[in-house]
């Protein structure tokens, strides 16, 4: 099955001619005329930035994300094909209204007249595992909801099998690929896609967030109608706003676009630091703007979490990074385990330095974070540097985030404007507002704990008091022991000399 899924891709590359992207290297040159004599047959009168776009979805849903992260990354890619795979953010090929009537039906057990007082067959949006339609519910709630393309489960399951395949290969191949921990990464990877597609995940995510941000004048997230969710359809409140994109048009409402681009930077600091739990997919057709400039977040299939430990280190060291304090990001990376134990803090502290120094005092359109991360691989790689399974979410997210930002405002100072919130974050995980927190948190413990101190005490001091006297116990067994050995011994002397006195007299001369 492998094998055939691999033949199927490779038959799909070629027929849209997208080996171009290969040979285009000048090492390859020498293969284009032997390819184009071969490959004459194919129509490759559409542009490449097409020919790609369908090849991704033709491929299916893991092609297509892959597709939408390149999308937001113009300073990587030509505009042309930026341009063209940002269709696939929410402009995928819909599935037909019959097959959506259907997937109602099955998943409620009657038809969807029954189930809304309206329904729209025809989507408002179509993405690489899902589609939204548009619906009223019998309270009259105007409603949003998002039914799984059918039969999807297996074509992923075959895509990851293959991204396994991969995985082994790059291990087994490339001499960086143990330290780069392929396996982990597509595991992290698969275990989002298996919540992608089981909705009632994705509304328990929706719903985490939207109380997660219960209070806040920054996002809006819907709220999650649960008695009409099941595993294959999720219902949710419909929002009203303008594509994050389609930045003309949120000037022409008034929306102050420097400060939009300020509240992307801080909603997502807010998730990974204070909540630990953040949006994992942060691509334009995702995000909405309301008429008053707050953000709408859509589509909570791709969550992900860090733990407290991740949260510290990953804050010393962007705080680290932010002061140009590159020894304690060298430091950092030594005590999480993340470098080895007995790499040269100084060389590991140069080589950050010449990385990093660069980008610095420049506005957000002088600087490539594709780039620099590409070089920060690179020295990590001379460092032995083990990637982290679990922040590799986070660096899709951090790619992501300078796409929408650069788009936004070129002009944002991400220092600048994430220094300050990390700052704020630190002083109360480490200061006195952390002490503080840290007693309120173990409070109910400490509750339960008292009343019962005076128990555990008596108990301890019985328990004491019986050890001291097993001890006792002990030391006089152990002296009866050495009393009885030391009687026995003097016997056995006794004995021993009464047979050797008369050996004795008869070698003794007389007098």
């Amino acid at each position: 099955m492998k094998l055939l899924r691999l033949a199927k891709i490779l038959h799909i590359v070629l027929s849209y001619g997208l080996e171009e992207f290969v040979l285009g290297h000048e090492r390859f040159r020498w293969l284009r005329p032997l390819v184009r004599i071969a490959l004459f047959w194919r129509p490759l009168d559409a542009p490449r930035g097409v020919r790609l776009r369908m090849a991704l979805e033709t491929l299916g849903p893991i092609f297509v994300k892959f597709g939408q992260v390149l999308s937001t990354r113009r300073d990587l890619i030509p505009a042309d094909i930026a341009d063209e795979l940002a269709r696939l953010q929410d402009r995928v090929p819909p599935f037909a209204p019959e097959i959506a009537l259907a997937s109602i039906r099955q998943a409620y057990g009657k038809p969807a007249s029954e189930v809304f007082a309206e329904f729209d067959p025809v989507p408002v949006a179509s993405a690489s595992v899902a589609q939204v339609h548009f619906a009223r519910l019998h309270d009259g709630r105007a409603a949003a909801v998002k039914i799984l393309r059918p039969n999807i489960a297996p074509v992923i399951a075959h895509d990851v099998a293959l991204l396994y395949a991969g995985a082994g290969l790059v291990e087994s191949l490339w001499q960086d690929g143990k330290r780069l921990r392929p396996r982990e990464v597509v595991a992290e990877f698969e275990k989002h896609l298996e919540d992608e597609l089981d909705l009632m995940r994705e509304a328990a995510n929706g719903s985490q967030l939207r109380r997660n941000f219960q209070d806040s004048d920054l996002l809006l997230v819907p709220e999650i109608y649960w008695d009409w969710c099941h595993s294959d359809v999720m219902v949710m409140e419909r929002m009203a706003g303008t594509p994050v994109s389609q930045v003309a048009r949120l000037r022409t409402q008034g929306v102050d676009i420097p400060k939009l681009a300020e509240d992307g930077v801080t909603i997502f600091f807010t998730q990974v630091f204070r909540d630990g739990f953040f949006h994992a997919d942060m691509h334009p057709g995702n995000i909405l703007v309301s008429p008053e400039g707050r953000y709408i977040a859509l589509d909570f299939g791709i969550m992900a979490t860090l733990t407290d430990s991740d949260k510290n280190y990953l804050a010393q060291n962007f705080l680290a990074f932010f002061n140009r304090d590159y020894k304690r990001v060298a430091q950092a990376h030594i005590e999480a385990g993340w470098a080895p134990a007995e790499t040269r803090m100084d060389d590991f502290e140069a080589a950050i330095r010449a990385v990093s120094e660069p980008i610095f005092d420049r506005p957000l359109k002088e600087i490539s974070f594709g780039r620099f991360l590409l070089r920060l691989f690179q020295t990590s790689r001379r460092f032995g540097v083990v990637i982290q399974p679990q922040l590799v979410m986070l660096q899709k997210t951090l790619l992501n985030i300078e796409g929408l930002g650069r788009q936004l405002d070129p002009d944002l100072d991400l220092w600048k404007t994430a220094k300050p919130f990390l700052e704020q974050w630190m002083s109360e995980q480490l200061g006195w507002r952390g002490l503080v927190k840290s007693i309120r948190a173990e409070a109910p413990q400490w509750g339960t704990l008292l009343p019962q101190l005076p128990r555990l005490a008596h108990r301890a001091l019985s328990e004491g008091g019986e050890i001291q006297r097993l001890r006792e116990e002990l030391r006089a067994r152990d002296a009866r022991e050495r009393r009885w050995m030391l009687l026995i011994a003097a016997l056995l002397a006794l004995v021993l000399l009464g047979q050797l006195l008369p050996w004795l007299g008869v070698l003794l001369p007389e007098s």
